[in-house]
């Protein structure tokens, strides 16, 4: 009977605290959370209802895009302006950002994905998994394999309801989804003592050759949720203008991963978060104690405490926590991403953390292969429209990314004129004078660059 009271109790208070409509608090220099002190600009904003950050941009239905102007960032404004699905009479859940998180990352989906699975054995024996989805489709057309879709989940390694449904909804839309599942997770097996560090793309690199490989004439696109992000932006970063990829987006990605890491989040979060991981790695707890202290690892009570345990303090190679950063900072070559990267991001994120304080403003107003949608509601990973059984998120998503394809067929169009009317005139004088010689010079200021400069006009 007392157990029974007990559980009713802490039901009700979980049911209050879900259902309060609450904006995301500061962070404070000491890693807690704490109510900043706003200036009297932002308490206008914020009596307003409007957070932080939303005066940037161009407004796109209830939302704003954030990014450096180009030809590109009109086309997403076009885009975006026309989408029904950023019109705010439609989010029914907007009150409630940490019931839509809850409902996206916590509670089952309604049915399991249908999928074959590829195990791929990287350089140093270790092994990763590729989902191949191919079901289930309510209604519509499975996809074409037309366009790959690489979907890297949450750090975690969990499938959420929220990764299910964009699958779900990508197969519908004609794209063929493909889950990257880091070693150990998702039931790939672990074979070597190592597993992924936050953001360390090797692993990724590997995998999106093999899909290439698989796959060498298919548009490939990727999207991460959440924490996730840290592994795609890294790859995209690393890789550079050698990626295989043709535009990604990131759904609520944690941007500034260190600082997160060192904030403490809501204890709901914190723990769903850091129970998975540590259920994953006690199952390898004999294979691990040969480079990790698993006691540390498995009586940590914090995410930084459990990054820390597994990756920096190795038996046979210290580490310190900076100099982890360093080298898996998702942004620490962000200078080198050449495809375009779109970020979806909710101002009552609760947990990331409030705007103003864990967004990098300045790189999408500089960088013109960063783009933000910034929406005043949504959660976490969680965009629920007046379905609960769909985000309005994902389906954005796929419209940038639909967007971008129509983009890149026309400059590619706009690029090949050039070159058939050239060809067109050489072989007309060919005919009339002869072979030319040394004709290079012959159209002068003629921009035969590729597409990628095109976002910079």
């Amino acid at each position: 009977m007392v157990l029974w009271a007990v559980g009713c109790i802490l039901l009700a208070l979980l049911t209050w605290w879900f259902w309060q409509p609450q904006a995301p608090p500061g962070r404070a220099t000491d890693g807690k959370r704490q109510p900043r002190r706003r200036g009297p600009a932002e308490e206008e904003h914020k009596a307003a209802g409007v957070p932080l950050g939303e005066e940037r941009g161009s407004p796109v239905g209830g939302c704003r895009l954030i990014c450096k102007p180009s030809a590109l960032a009109q086309a997403l404004v076009k885009s975006f302006c026309r989408s029904a699905h950023l019109e705010t009479k439609r989010w029914s859940w907007k009150r409630w950002p940490n019931l839509q998180t809850a409902v996206q990352l916590l509670w089952p989906p309604d049915r399991p994905l249908e999928f074959s699975r590829d195990h791929l054995q990287m350089a140093d024996e270790g092994i990763v998994a590729l989902d191949w989805v191919s079901g289930p489709v309510d209604g519509g057309r499975k996809g074409t394999d037309a366009v790959v879709l690489l979907v890297v989940p949450n750090a975690t390694g969990a499938i959420s309801r929220n990764v299910q449904q964009l699958c779900r909804l990508a197969l519908r839309q004609g794209y063929h989804p493909v889950i990257f599942n880091r070693r150990g997770h998702n039931g790939c097996p672990l074979t070597t003592p190592r597993l992924q560090p936050f953001g360390d793309p090797d692993d990724l690199k590997e995998a999106v050759a093999y899909i290439r490989f698989r796959h060498p004439t298919r548009t490939l696109f990727a999207a991460s949720e959440g924490s996730g992000s840290g592994l795609l932006l890294s790859y995209l970063g690393e890789c550079g203008s050698s990626s295989y990829l043709c535009g990604a987006a990131c759904i609520s990605p944690i941007l500034k991963a260190q600082d997160w890491f060192e904030a403490d989040l809501p204890w709901l979060y914190e723990w769903s978060l850091l129970l998975p991981q540590k259920r994953n790695v006690s199952r390898y707890t004999e294979a691990l104690e040969k480079v990790v202290e698993m006691d540390r690892v498995l009586g940590s009570s914090s995410l930084r405490a459990f990054e820390a345990a597994l990756f920096c303090p190795q038996r046979r190679q210290k580490m310190s926590w900076e100099t982890y950063w360093a080298s898996n900072d998702p942004l620490r070559d962000v200078d080198e991403v050449a495809v375009p990267v779109l970020c979806l991001c909710s101002a009552d994120d609760p947990v990331r953390g409030a705007p103003e304080d864990t967004i990098p403003w300045e790189l999408f107003q500089s960088n013109p292969f960063f783009f933000l949608l910034l929406s005043p509601h949504g959660g976490h990973c969680g965009f629920l429209g007046k379905d609960p059984k769909g985000s309005w998120g994902n389906a954005v998503v796929l419209e940038y990314l639909q967007t971008l394809a129509e983009f890149l067929r026309g400059e590619e169009r706009v690029k090949d004129k050039p070159r058939r009317r050239t060809a067109t005139a050489q072989h007309r004088c060919g005919r009339r004078r002869g072979p030319l010689r040394n004709r290079g010079a012959a159209l002068p200021g003629l921009d035969l660059f590729s597409w990628q400069r095109s976002y910079t006009r």
